[in-house]
């Protein structure tokens, strides 16, 4: 295949939706939005867990963390997406692309790794439920979490040191709203086979994994839930399990789309459009897919909204 020239990147310009300058402020007006409500979703679900004392539970404890890290994962991306659209394109140095894939990848892994073990905790809720409070106990969901974070950190690491070895050269515009994996593969020159392989092994020791930990738990509390002999009992138990299972198709639908197939040679108007829907509507979309479908968290928040008045009354 013929190359550009093999002038060596230095540092990277990110251009996205450049082929309609006129979406340009709209754009950066709506995406400004949605990570004003990302930001305040999410902090009110952490407030909210942490000051609730019915929300002391494993199931919140982990939803606490999925919300700290949306606003982590939602913050490093839209900020500089909205720079870029503001601006109409903006430069970004080759430490602070690295800085960002790692990041991005970092939060993302962790996200991962978070909805897989919240649908463990449904599962042992569901089909375990007198050993619930022996297995789900504070040490073992800090464990859990404390092995997310490590995962996510040690997938991360890797992944950015091999993307990174690769060689950039010749055009460095990047028609995408960050530094991610499959526009930074479009501008390799030389032999990048084995730097590839090794970043997609360790994208199957993430998304796969996650996604075959999580349909093997939903397929027994399915099995669980069918055994319970009244309709209402089994939509009960199932009301339970629906915001998790929302969640989880929103965002690993969007994430399975944009990495396991071939992206190198793709044109990107698509993949644009994907990496909108997992870096900033699934952030935006999460507290309010938890707190509308739970009873607890919506008394929770009646609870925390009457507060002041009763203590003005008082």
């Amino acid at each position: 295949m013929a190359r550009r020239n093999h002038t060596i990147v230095t540092e990277f310009f990110l251009t996205a939706f450049s082929e309609h300058p006129e979406w340009g402020l709209p754009l950066f007006l709506l995406f400004l939005g949605f990570y004003v409500i990302t930001l305040l979703g999410n902090s009110g679900m952490v407030l909210l867990i942490r000051v609730d004392g019915r929300l002391h539970t494993p199931m919140y404890f982990l939803l606490g963390h999925l919300s700290f890290v949306d606003i982590c994962y939602s913050s490093t991306i839209v900020p500089q997406m909205l720079a870029v659209l503001l601006q109409r394109g903006a430069a970004l140095s080759y430490t602070c692309c690295a800085a960002q894939f790692f990041l991005f990848t970092f939060f993302a892994s962790i996200d991962c790794y978070l909805l897989a073990l919240m649908a463990y905790d449904r599962y042992v809720a569901v089909c375990r439920p007198l050993l619930y409070v022996t297995i789900m106990t504070e040490k073992a969901r800090w464990g859990f979490v404390a092995g997310a974070y490590g995962a996510g950190f040690s997938s991360a690491f890797v992944r950015t040191i091999t993307a990174f070895s690769l060689s950039f050269c010749g055009d460095n515009e990047i028609d995408f709203i960050f530094c991610d994996l499959p526009p930074l593969l479009k501008l390799t020159c030389g032999d990048s086979y084995t730097q590839e392989v090794v970043i997609v092994v360790f994208a199957i020791f993430v998304m796969p994994i996650c996604v075959v930990a999580i349909l093997v738990s939903y397929l027994f509390i399915v099995v669980a839930i069918m055994r319970i002999p009244s309709v209402g009992g089994r939509a009960k138990t199932f009301s339970t399990c629906a915001s998790h299972l929302t969640a989880v198709s929103l965002f690993f639908g969007t994430l399975i789309f944009m990495y396991l197939r071939g992206n190198k040679d793709q044109p990107s108007e698509g993949d644009r459009v994907v990496s909108v829907l997992y870096t900033v509507v699934t952030p935006l979309l999460n507290p309010f897919i938890y707190s509308l479908r739970n009873k607890e968290v919506k008394e929770a928040f009646r609870k925390a909204l009457n507060r002041p008045k009763a203590s003005g009354r008082t």
